[in-house]
């Protein structure tokens, strides 16, 4: 026999009963209380002594006496969750909430009955308290209910007078409310369903956002409808009705012309862009040969050219390729147009790895160290994520020693945005310097003579603006300079909408 059991057999049923917290009596086939434990005591302000061997009506119980279901064969054991009222010693009437059954032999014969109960005198006061809460809250009801009805009379006023169109319309897609403007284009389509009367759909639109509606979501959209299908901006509002229901309220901006403006703009830039493109390759075709010549002539005649001669051949091809450097450079800038976000998540760690096995195989990295820490992943594209992070290391290592300290690459979280940063422990950036050092061609005074076309930084910036982000440079503690990129822990919603 395990210590388990033998502490088990140990126990008593009169300690046992004893210890529950409910009230617990016994009475005979006379109803003579034979048990009665310490919670029943408590409850009932009788003890034991005063109860065992008395009648249990001396309770008053209601609705027991007469009406007692123990014994009765019509009345189904156990009776579970019964509610009745006693008497305590003190004269205070309580209600308790009590179970019924029988008690058995060994031969299944009925010897008695059992009784457990507890005291819910607090819980019926709570519940008539609330009872009378709700009928306080009922007449407040009422009294808002006719405040709201103003209100919303007010509000339909208001959007009558909107020049912009704007409905409402129930969950079943059927217009309840249109304004003044939307009549004068529509005509009389209350009543009608949205999709019908503004796309001439039969079926619910495609695009229809009622679901997330009705989740207290607002949705940003752009449709064309109407009569004269002109181009809308409307913003779909959850909007609650008297009946407790979530509406949709839609309020629509005609931005037709704005958004023949933007495909303009659009045009304008691909020309500019194809015109880029042109002058690069063509720019670059006539570069090109002229370091391959110089070059040439250095490997060819180097031994019968002077010194003078062979510096400025020297020199011509240095600025040749600074020259085709800075269109690479131009046109990566021109290209940094309106930000698509990619859709998925970006991991910038493995991105860093690639960036630095890149600089390292064009000689640029050096004997540079990068440190990088623990990046979260960021949701803007990664060409534009990898142009950033080898603009900012690749200046890192163009203006630091490698002997002042490793490139650390790291990022903080400040809000609901992600602090990219790219630390130093070079000469730095001056203060008078950081307001300028991201404007395009800008060279601070620590450039010297190091090769750099004054772009790089440009790009980054551009970049974190078309990002809805910034960017920004700060001392490192103990010398040195931080760039840093602020973007968006999430896709901006503005970003998100569908076109």
């Amino acid at each position: 026999m395990n210590s388990h059991s033998s502490l088990i057999d140990q126990l008593q049923l009169g300690d046992v009963l004893g210890t529950i917290p409910s009230g617990l009596f016994v009475v005979d086939l006379n109803m003579i209380v034979r048990y009665w434990n310490r919670a029943a005591e408590r409850i009932t302000g009788y003890s034991a002594e005063e109860a065992v061997g008395r009648h249990c009506s001396f309770l008053e119980g209601i609705p027991c006496g007469d009406s007692c279901g123990l014994y009765d064969e019509a009345v189904e054991k156990p009776v579970i969750g019964a509610r009745c009222t006693i008497v305590k010693k003190s004269g205070q009437t309580v209600s308790l909430l009590k179970n019924i059954d029988y008690l058995r032999d060994g031969k299944g014969r009925i010897v008695g009955g059992v009784e457990s109960f507890i005291d819910i005198s607090r819980q019926k006061e709570l519940e008539e308290s609330l009872r009378q809460h709700a009928a306080d809250l009922e007449n407040r009801i009422e009294e808002r209910t006719w405040e709201l009805a103003r209100s919303e009379a007010r509000f339909r006023t208001v959007l009558d007078a909107m020049d912009d169109l704007a409905y409402i319309s129930t969950q079943d897609f059927r217009l309840s409310f249109v304004n003044r403007a939307m009549r004068d284009q529509f005509g009389d389509i209350l009543g009608g369903l949205c999709h019908a009367e503004l796309y001439g759909f039969e079926a619910v639109c495609p695009w229809c956002p009622m679901e997330r509606i009705r989740t207290n979501l607002t949705v940003r959209d752009e449709r064309s409808f109407g009569p004269q299908r002109r181009i809308y901006e409307i913003l779909h509002s959850p909007l609650q009705s008297d009946d407790g229901l979530i509406h949709k309220l839609a309020v629509c901006r005609d931005i037709t012309e704005r958004k023949a403006a933007e495909e303009n703009l659009r045009e304008a830039n691909r020309e500019l862009d194809a015109f880029a493109h042109t002058i690069s390759h063509d720019l670059r075709g006539i570069l090109s040969p002229v370091v391959t010549y110089m070059d040439y002539l250095g490997e060819q005649y180097g031994e019968v050219l002077d010194n003078q001669i062979l510096q400025i051949l020297g020199e011509v091809e240095r600025q040749s390729e600074r020259a085709i450097a800075l269109l690479d450079d131009l046109l990566d800038l021109a290209q940094v147009g309106y930000v698509e976000p990619s859709g998925r998540m970006v991991a910038l760690g493995k991105l860093v790895e690639e960036v630095e096995t890149e600089l390292r195989g064009a000689g640029l990295l050096g004997s540079h160290r990068l440190e990088v820490s623990d990046l979260p992943e960021t949701w803007i594209p990664e060409s534009l994520a990898y142009q950033v992070l080898v603009n900012l290391i690749r200046n890192a290592c163009l203006y630091t020693d490698p002997k002042s300290g490793p490139i650390e690459i790291g990022c903080r979280l400040e809000g609901e945005l992600n602090i990219y940063y790219v630390r130093d422990h070079g000469p730095g950036v001056s203060a008078e310097e950081r307001k300028s050092i991201f404007e395009i061609f800008f060279r601070g005074q620590t450039a010297g003579q190091k090769r750099g076309t004054g772009v790089g930084l440009a790009i980054v910036r551009k970049i974190a603006l078309r990002c809805q982000g910034n960017a920004w440079v700060e001392e490192t503690p103990g010398g040195g300079a931080t760039f840093c990129v602020s973007l968006s822990a999430q896709c901006p919603a503005a970003m998100a909408v569908s076109q």
